[in-house]
C-alpha cells in the first residue's frame, strides 16, 4: 500500500471515521438490480475494490477478499420520516457516524429508492482507496452525457501501490533545491523518529532517500508545527462518535465567478471569505466573540499533474489557511482572505504535507497518531472544493439532479465543509461532530447569507469603503498543483 493511503487507513478513529460520504440525487426512480449491474460492470473492474485494506505494524497492504459478495456492498435503505431533504440528511448523518466493516473491502453503495420524485444513492468509500478527485472520476465513469448513450470505455487507472511514492521524486527534483536533511526539525521532537523510519519509506529503488529533499519543505512544516493550537470554541473541542450533516441551497456558479471577476479575486478567495464570515457569525450566535480569536482551516490541494494518467489512491497535500472570522465587513474580509491565499500560492506547504503523509504511512502507527494529533490541533475545520462536471449527466439513463459529499475530518478536527460544483451550481455541505455543532444548518445557511451580502455589495457598491481592485493573475498553461486549494478529500 502506498504511504499516503496507509496513513489514511490508520487515521481511522471512532470519533473520526476516514470515510468519504457522497450523495447522488436522481430525478427518476432507480431499481436495485440496475444499480448492482452498473457497479458489477464498471466499479469492480478496479481490483482495489475487491481488496481489503489491512493495517500492518509498518504501513499497510491490500489483500484480495476471497469471500467477496456484491450484496454485502450494494443494498437498499428506506428513508424514514416525510421523505424530505431533512429526512435524507438525518439518514446520511446516521451512516456517516458508522464505520465500514474492516473485514470486507471498505466501500458501500446504498440506494434510497424513494426520494422526492426519484431516488438517491449514498456512497461510502474509505479514504485509503482514493481521494475526492479520483473518486469523482470514477463516479463519472458510471454516467453518460445523454440518456440512452452507452457508457464510455473505462479509463485505465494505475494500480501500482508504489506509484504515489515514486511520483514524489520529480516533485522534489523540479520544485526544490538540494538539502542535507529530510524534514529535519519540521516536527518538534519527531525528527529522530522520522529519520529512523526513512528506510521504511523507501521504495526498493530508494528513490525518496536518495532524492534531493528540500529545505523549503522542512521550513514550511516547521512553521506549521510551531503554530499555536486553535483555542477551544463552539466548533473546536472534545469529539464524540456521532456526526450530523446538512447541505445548503446551491450557489449559482456564474454569480460566484462574477463577484470574483468584479473584485479581482479568485473563486476560491470568494468562497473562503464567505465561509469565514459564516463561521464568525455562527460563533457570535453561540456567545463566542471571534475578536482576537484564531481559527484556521486545512485545505486539500490536488497534486496530480494535468496530463497525468488516472490513478486511485491519495495524491493531495494540505495547506493551513487562517480565516479572518473577526472581520464583519464582507469586502474587508475578502481582501484579507485574498492576501492569505496569495501567501500560500507557490508555497511548498502542500507537497511537504504529502511527503509527510507518505512518510507517516510507513512509520509505526503510534508515531503517526502523535503527529496527526499535533497537526490537527492547529485547525478547527477542513474545507475542500472539488470540481465536478459542468453539464448535466445521467446515471442509468436517469438525470443526476444533485451531487453532494462530506469530507472526513482527521485527528481532533470536528468540522468539515465541502464544496462541489455541478451543472452550473455550487453545492455546499457541512458535516460536524454532533456534540459540537448539533444543528449544522446554522453554519450552512449562513454561508448562503454571507454570499448574498457580498453579491449585493458587488452589484450596488459599498457606502462604507472603496473596494481596491487587484490585478488579475495571468492564466498559466497548466494548473500549479500548489497554487489553488481545491480538490483532494
Amino acid at each position: 500500500m502506498a504511504g499516503a493511503d496507509a496513513a489514511y487507513l490508520r487515521m481511522e478513529r471512532r470519533t473520526n471515521s476516514m470515510v468519504i460520504v457522497g450523495v447522488i440525487v436522481l430525478a427518476e426512480r432507480l431499481t436495485l438490480p440496475e444499480l448492482k449491474r452498473l457497479i458489477a460492470e464498471r466499479w469492480l473492474i478496479h481490483e482495489r475494490f475487491r481488496s481489503v485494506p489491512v493495517e500492518e505494524a509498518i504501513g499497510g497492504t491490500w489483500i484480495e477478499d476471497p469471500y467477496f459478495e456484491l450484496d454485502a456492498h450494494v443494498g437498499t435503505l428506506p428513508l424514514p420520516g416525510d421523505g424530505s431533504q431533512a429526512a435524507l440528511e438525518r439518514l446520511v448523518s446516521e451512516l456517516a457516524s458508522q464505520g465500514l466493516d474492516p473485514r470486507r473491502p471498505m466501500w458501500r453503495f446504498d440506494l434510497v429508492p424513494h426520494y422526492g420524485a426519484g431516488s438517491a444513492i449514498i456512497e461510502r468509500i474509505h479514504h485509503c482507496y482514493a481521494d475526492g478527485v479520483a473518486l469523482v472520476k470514477l463516479i463519472l465513469g458510471l454516467t453518460t452525457a445523454e440518456p440512452g448513450m452507452p457508457l464510455a470505455p473505462p479509463e485505465p487507472t494505475a494500480e501500482d501501490p508504489h506509484q504515489a511514492d515514486d511520483a514524489l521524486v520529480p516533485w522534489l527534483s523540479s520544485l526544490f533545491a538540494p538539502a542535507a536533511t529530510w524534514l529535519g526539525g519540521a516536527i518538534a521532537g519527531g525528527t529522530s523518529l522520522i529519520e529512523a523510519g526513512l528506510k521504511q519509506v523507501l521504495h526498493p529503488r530508494e528513490a525518496l532517500g536518495e532524492a534531493r529533499h528540500a529545505a523549503g519543505m522542512a521550513a514550511e512544516l516547521a512553521g506549521v508545527a510551531a503554530l499555536p493550537d486553535d483555542p477551544p470554541s463552539p466548533i473546536k473541542g472534545p469529539l464524540g462518535t456521532l456526526k450530523t450533516v446538512a447541505w445548503a441551497p446551491p450557489l449559482q456558479l456564474h454569480e460566484v465567478r462574477t463577484v470574483a471577476h468584479a473584485l479581482g479575486c479568485t473563486l476560491n478567495d470568494v468562497l473562503m471569505a464567505v465561509i469565514a464570515g459564516a463561521l464568525g457569525s455562527y460563533l457570535r450566535s453561540r456567545g463566542c466573540d471571534p475578536k482576537g480569536r484564531t481559527l484556521r482551516a486545512t485545505l486539500p490541494v490536488n497534486l496530480r499533474l494535468a496530463d497525468e494518467p488516472s490513478s486511485l489512491g491519495n495524491r493531495f497535500g494540505l495547506v493551513v489557511l487562517p480565516l479572518p472570522i473577526a472581520i464583519a465587513h464582507p469586502l474587508k474580509r475578502l481582501y484579507a482572505v485574498r492576501e492569505a491565499m496569495q501567501g500560500l500560492k507557490g508555497s511548498p506547504q502542500a507537497p511537504a504535507a504529502f511527503v509527510t503523509l507518505t512518510a507517516l504511512g510507513h512509520l509505526p502507527a503510534a508515531v503517526e497518531a502523535l503527529v496527526i494529533d499535533m497537526l490537527s490541533g492547529k485547525a478547527s475545520a477542513v474545507i475542500t472544493n472539488v470540481p465536478g462536471p459542468q453539464r448535466p449527466i445521467y446515471l442509468c439513463d436517469r438525470l443526476v439532479r444533485e451531487m453532494h459529499f462530506c469530507v472526513p475530518q482527521s485527528g481532533t478536527i470536528g468540522l468539515g465543509i465541502s464544496l462541489f460544483s455541478y451543472a452550473g451550481e455550487l453545492q455546499l455541505g457541512v458535516i460536524a461532530d454532533r456534540g459540537l455543532v448539533p444543528a449544522p444548518h446554522a453554519i450552512a445557511d449562513r454561508v448562503t447569507a454571507e454570499f448574498e451580502r457580498l453579491l449585493l455589495l458587488t452589484v450596488l457598491g459599498s457606502s462604507h469603503m472603496r473596494a481596491p481592485r487587484f490585478p488579475r493573475p495571468r492564466p498559466s498553461p497548466a494548473p500549479d498543483p500548489g497554487s489553488a486549494p481545491r480538490g483532494g478529500s
